[in-house]
């Protein structure tokens, strides 16, 4: 469990006489097998948090056990309901010195308990979720976008997507502000229908003075998970190909979910076969255009079908070659 996600938990149980484990679940943004393992954490932990099941049931703490929270602003308890996000995220939002000072309060308000020669968790442990040699974003900051998101109004967004050929004008509806991989995506509905839109590809942004119009029943973490699991798993063409041994980890890491090995039961010859040849895989990707992801692997990955992917591997590769021959002697 999280440092954020433990407080944001002991913050939803010491504020309601009862709650459901669904209810937890979605507040928290996690699963209900994640929030049943945090309950038996914190059990476990000697918090004296009960369960109890019918329609008047729920989880609850007993009075008094959990973090005081007559010391917090509701600014701080804001902040502290934030899930999932490392430091230099929250000082994206400009919510870490609120966090920092909620934290504080909560962490010299808690009895001194046994084991004090253990150090603090948050001298021992840091969390920074953002990728690896990424360069710094460009576009409109998440601090700058909160507060027309909070407002619950329309944004007039000029969007420069790699798909299109000059930026477009759209309005949208938003749900929020969205943090995945350590890149930050605006959630909003258009004309009904629901986009990710990157931060850092929003050239210009104005708030529009209407309420937003987004659909019933609808937040922003449904919307958001729906989202990610479109893009993992909807797919308009599946790439046969096979990789070079030594490139296979890198293929995972760059492909994720969209890179599924071909066949999960094989002898040992099979097995040792395979790792001497190059591991054959499937790689789904969302538009043709998209195996152009393929050309940094140079002949490591060897694509097998369909034929389309091939030539246009094959056209992409041949436009580079000219772009880079010789200039003719004079």
């Amino acid at each position: 469990m999280t440092p954020d996600r433990f407080f944001s938990l002991m913050v939803l149980l010491a504020s309601r006489d009862a709650v459901t484990t669904q209810e937890l679940a979605s507040a928290l943004g996690v699963s209900l097998r994640t929030i049943t393992r945090d309950l038996n954490w914190l059990r476990d932990a000697g918090l004296p948090v009960t369960a109890q099941r019918g329609r008047l049931g729920g989880v609850t703490m007993l009075p008094g056990s959990g973090p005081d929270l007559t010391r917090l602003t509701p600014g701080e308890r804001d902040q502290l309901s934030l899930t999932g996000l490392d430091e230099k995220q929250r000082a994206e939002l400009d919510a870490s010195v609120e966090t920092r000072r909620a934290l504080s309060k909560l962490a010299a308000a808690q009895p001194r308990r046994v084991h004090e020669e253990l150090l603090p968790l948050t001298d021992v442990v840091h969390v920074d979720s953002r990728p690896w040699r990424r360069a710094p974003a460009s576009g409109p900051t998440p601090a700058s976008l909160i507060g027309a998101v909070r407002r619950g109004h329309r944004l007039r967004i000029e969007y420069d997507s790699p798909r299109e050929p000059c930026p477009r004008d759209l309005v949208v509806d938003p749900y929020g502000l969205f943090a995945k991989a350590g890149i930050w995506y605006l959630v909003a509905d258009r004309a009904r229908v629901p986009r990710m839109y990157r931060l850092e590809r929003i050239t210009t942004w104005q708030e529009v003075d209407r309420p937003r119009r987004i659909r019933e029943s609808q937040t922003l973490a449904t919307v958001a998970a729906a989202l990610v699991d479109q893009w993992e798993h909807d797919h308009a063409i599946e790439v046969s190909a096979t990789i070079d041994p030594t490139q296979i980890e890198r293929a995972q890491r760059i492909f994720g979910l969209r890179l599924v090995p071909d066949g999960h039961d094989h002898d040992h010859d099979q097995d040792h076969e395979e790792s001497a040849t190059g591991r054959k895989v499937t790689i789904r990707f969302p538009h043709l255009e998209d195996v152009r992801a393929l050309l940094p692997f140079g002949s490591a990955i060897t694509v097998h079908g369909p034929t389309e992917a091939r030539a246009h591997l094959r056209d992409l590769a041949t436009d580079l070659a000219q772009h880079y021959a010789p200039s003719p002697t004079p």
